[in-house]
């Protein structure tokens, strides 16, 4: 089984984050799964709307690039999910969304969810995320870090600052708590990833999610369930299947081919 595990993260920018990852998928991944943790350039640094756009329109260009390689899934480790319902369209092969495979089996261990995010700017667009999902009513809010991708991946290499993190984190997450969250997922790989080591992760009562795990053992299963039967994403509505040219067009777009102005 080979997957594809697309970060909006830039190996040369953030070498100590991709490389502890490569390193955790592999020791998590079902024994016959191979990961190909791939970046992006320029990676996702703006922190805004115009910048998940963009990224999104070049994460589907390697999505389908990745499928003609023969990789079985492609994996969004973005906890946004950008593109992921344009990828799934456009693609045969099975394409999880961090975000949301890691939201849909949170509802399996409790009730109600919260997300910590990394920035303000992605609160509204992880109450957004929610609400596309059908989970609006179960989320009970989006608490903040405030905290710069540059300090996340620094943590990985200072014990210390990944200590303050973490207390930033709890604080977010205790105020979750209090307005009855019963599992807390920290809505990024980055801190998914730093956190990754902790064992029966709790806030108070709440247990904390780890999304980058969730969303590998989903990619394995999906493929499994496609080889078993043939269960493929439905094409009756949402993920119906685009024109090929309208797929070219993007990917033309994204390679700054085609005509121009």
């Amino acid at each position: 089984m080979k997957l594809w595990y697309q970060s909006f993260t830039d190996w040369e920018v953030h070498g100590a984050y991709l490389t502890r990852l490569e390193r955790y998928l592999g020791e998590i991944a079902a024994e016959e799964t191979a990961i190909e943790v791939a970046g992006m350039r320029p990676p996702d640094l703006a922190v805004h709307r115009i910048s998940e756009l963009r990224c999104a329109c070049q994460a589907i260009d390697n999505a389908v690039a990745a499928e003609a390689e023969g990789f079985d899934a492609v994996l969004l480790g973005h906890f946004q999910d950008s593109g992921l319902a344009e990828a799934r369209c456009a693609l045969d092969i099975p394409v999880v969304g961090l975000g949301e495979a890691s939201m849909l089996y949170a509802m399996q261990l409790g009730r109600r969810f919260g997300l910590v995010t990394i920035d303000p700017l992605f609160v509204d667009w992880h109450e957004e995320q929610a609400q596309r999902l059908g989970l609006a009513s179960r989320l009970v809010g989006v608490t903040a870090m405030s905290t710069p991708p540059g300090e996340l991946v620094a943590a990985f290499e200072d014990e210390g600052a990944y200590a303050g993190l973490l207390a930033k984190f709890r604080e977010g997450a205790r105020a979750l708590v209090e307005r009855g969250a019963e599992v807390l997922i920290p809505a990024g790989g980055l801190f998914a990833l730093l956190s990754a080591g902790e064992r029966r992760f709790r806030v108070g009562e709440a247990v904390v999610l780890n999304p980058i795990a969730v969303a590998l053992r989903a990619a394995e299963t999906a493929v499994w369930l496609r080889r078993q039967d043939g269960t493929e994403a439905s094409r009756a509505g949402a993920f119906a299947k685009p024109p090929p040219a309208a797929v070219e067009e993007l990917r033309a777009l994204v390679r700054g081919e085609g005509p121009q102005p």
